[in-house]
C-alpha cells in the first residue's frame, strides 16, 4: 500500500438517530493480465468507465474525470444517483449497468461507494470496482456505522446531538428519520474540502448540494461485490467527511490496490488527475489479489483449468509420438 502522510485522529461520528431505533473468462481476468501484460488485446474495445457520485455532488464533480478518461479513448458514463435508499440506488445503478455492452470499469466517490457494492453483484460485465474516498461495506454493514467506527469525521462536533451538528435536517413526513440531509454552508469547505478550494468555488458547491435521504446512509448493504470483483481505492489523508482510517480500514479488508495523497474527502474537485490516473491503473493494470473471503474460489476456478490445459497438452503431445 502507498501512503503519503497520516491523519490526525478527529473526533468520531454520531449518527445513532439514523439508525433503525469459458471457465477462465468467468472467474475472472486473463493469464496475460495476471502477469502485468497488456489485458486489452489489439481490435478489442476499451471497458466502459461507470462515475457514480455520492452524497452532497452529482455527476458534474466528475466533469474533469470524465474529460480525462474521454481523451484517452474510454467510454464513459456519469451516471445519476438518486440518493435516496441503498437499496433502491443500487437497483437503479444495477438497471443501469445491464444497458451496456463489454467490460465496465465502475468507479464510485464517497456514498456512492456503497452503491456500487451492491450494484455490481452478480454482474459479469464488471471487470473492476474503484472506490474514491469511497465506503466498501461488508453485507449487513450500513455507510453511517462504517463512519463511526474511527475517529476523523468532522460531520459532527457533538456525540451527544440528535442530528450531526454539521448537517440540516429538512423533514420529509411521516416518520422522524424520513429527512433530507444537507451540509451546511458554513461547515461545507471544512468537512467536505478541507478548506482546499477558494471560497468562491467552495460557495458555489454548497449552494447546489444535493441532499441525501438518511435512509440511504442507515440501510444495511445486501452485498458485497468486492469478494468478488478486485478493486483499488484512492485514500484521502486529510478526509473530514468519512474519515481516512476508515477508509483505511475498508481498503485493507477488501484487499484493494490503494493509493493516499495529500487531499480532502472531495478529491475530485482538488485532484482530478490523481483520480483519472487510478481508474486507467484499474482498467489497464495487472489484477490485484483479492480479499481471502473472495479469492479461494477464483483460485480454484483457475487452477482446475489450468489443470484441464496441462492434460489436454499432455494428450496432444502423446498422440503426437505415437503418429
Amino acid at each position: 500500500m502507498k501512503r503519503t502522510r497520516h491523519s490526525a485522529a478527529r473526533r468520531t461520528l454520531s449518527l445513532a438517530f439514523l439508525l433503525p431505533a469459458g471457465a477462465l473468462i468467468a472467474a475472472g481476468p486473463s493469464l496475460a493480465s495476471e502477469k502485468g501484460e497488456d489485458a486489452e488485446a489489439p481490435g478489442n474495445s476499451k471497458p466502459t468507465v461507470v462515475l457514480v457520485h455520492g452524497y452532497w455532488a452529482d455527476a458534474s464533480g466528475w466533469s474533469e474525470v470524465a474529460a480525462g478518461l474521454r481523451a484517452r479513448g474510454y467510454p464513459v458514463v456519469a451516471t445519476a444517483n438518486p440518493l435516496r435508499s441503498l437499496s433502491g440506488d443500487s437497483d437503479y445503478l444495477a438497471a443501469r449497468l445491464r444497458t451496456i455492452e463489454g467490460p465496465v470499469v465502475l468507479a464510485a466517490h464517497s456514498y456512492g461507494g456503497a452503491v456500487i457494492t451492491n450494484a455490481a453483484a452478480g454482474n459479469p460485465n464488471v471487470e473492476s470496482l474503484v472506490y474514491i474516498a469511497g465506503f466498501a461495506p461488508d453485507k449487513g454493514e450500513s455507510a453511517f456505522e462504517l463512519a463511526a467506527k474511527y475517529p476523523g469525521s468532522r460531520v459532527t462536533d457533538d456525540p451527544t446531538a440528535p442530528v450531526p451538528t454539521a448537517l440540516d435536517a429538512v423533514p420529509l413526513g411521516g416518520d422522524a428519520t424520513n429527512v433530507d440531509l444537507y451540509l451546511k454552508p458554513d461547515k461545507f469547505s471544512d468537512v467536505f474540502l478541507s478548506d482546499r478550494l477558494e471560497a468562491s468555488r467552495a460557495g458555489v458547491l454548497a449552494a447546489s448540494q444535493r441532499p441525501a435521504a438518511a435512509l440511504s446512509g442507515s440501510e444495511p448493504s445486501k452485498a458485497a461485490a468486492w469478494k468478488m470483483i478486485p478493486s483499488w481505492a484512492l485514500i484521502p489523508t486529510d478526509d473530514r467527511t468519512i474519515g481516512t482510517d476508515n477508509l483505511r480500514f475498508m481498503a485493507e479488508r477488501a484487499g484493494s490496490t490503494t493509493v493516499e495523497i495529500d487531499a480532502p474527502h472531495a478529491v475530485l474537485e482538488t485532484d482530478p488527475s490523481e483520480v483519472t490516473d487510478l481508474i486507467l491503473r484499474a482498467a489497464h493494470d495487472a489484477r490485484p489479489h483479492l480479499a481471502a473471503t473472495g479469492a479461494t474460489t477464483r483460485t480454484a476456478v483457475l487452477g482446475g483449468a489450468a489443470a484441464l490445459a496441462v492434460a489436454g497438452g499432455t494428450a496432444l503431445m502423446v498422440r503426437a509420438r505415437r503418429a
